[in-house]
């Protein structure tokens, strides 16, 4: 069963401003029945304001009428209306310094051995900009001369669980095929 947002803040106003018992306040809050009698003799949660359930839209004011006329009545929390809030995809992740230099190379394996990824899934997986990934395709890169072609997994830039979903996603074979094996296992 849901709880309420802060239990024993609104333990402490169904003590002061409802005639529940001990059990039923215990039972919705989340608490133990003992909890919830300290509470009401003052030993625990000293200077806690109650919060009303009422008026956050946890409980109606019907549970706690039927709640007070029928003791073994459990009350129950009242279902929201509002949306879910969406759940924020992660943002961009921090790289070091020093694997900064092996995206080029990161983008120059991807490019070569997926060429069914598209420029923003290239981004997303290695960190960088779609400006970088086209100066590395056309090798017009600061450092082209010296860029060479490695897997962003063993380089630490992305996983191969993203690496595999990105490459399904664009309609390739998430698994490299032998030849390609053999380069990785190469890689220093």
């Amino acid at each position: 069963m849901a709880q309420p947002l802060m239990p024993k803040a609104t333990a402490v106003w169904l003590i002061d401003n409802t005639a529940l018992t001990f059990e039923q306040i215990a039972d919705f809050c989340g608490l133990h029945s003992l909890e919830v009698q300290a509470i009401a003799d003052g030993e625990v949660s000293y200077g806690i304001q109650g919060i009303d359930p009422v008026q956050n839209g946890q409980l109606d004011r019907g549970e706690i009428d039927k709640a007070q006329e029928d003791t073994s009545y459990r009350m129950k929390m009242q279902v929201s209306t509002l949306p879910k809030p969406q759940a924020r995809s992660k943002g961009p992740k921090y790289v070091p310094v020093s694997k900064r230099g092996d995206k080029p190379d990161a983008i120059a394996w991807l490019v070569k051995h997926h060429p069914e990824l598209k420029d923003a899934q290239i981004a997303k997986l290695v960190g960088t900009t779609k400006d970088t990934i086209n100066k590395v395709r056309d090798r017009t890169h600061w450092n082209s001369q010296n860029i060479t072609a490695r897997h962003p997994v063993l380089l630490g830039l992305c996983s191969q669980l993203d690496l595999d979903q990105a490459v399904t996603k664009a309609g390739g074979t998430a698994a490299p095929p032998e030849s390609q094996l053999e380069s990785i296992s190469e890689v220093p």
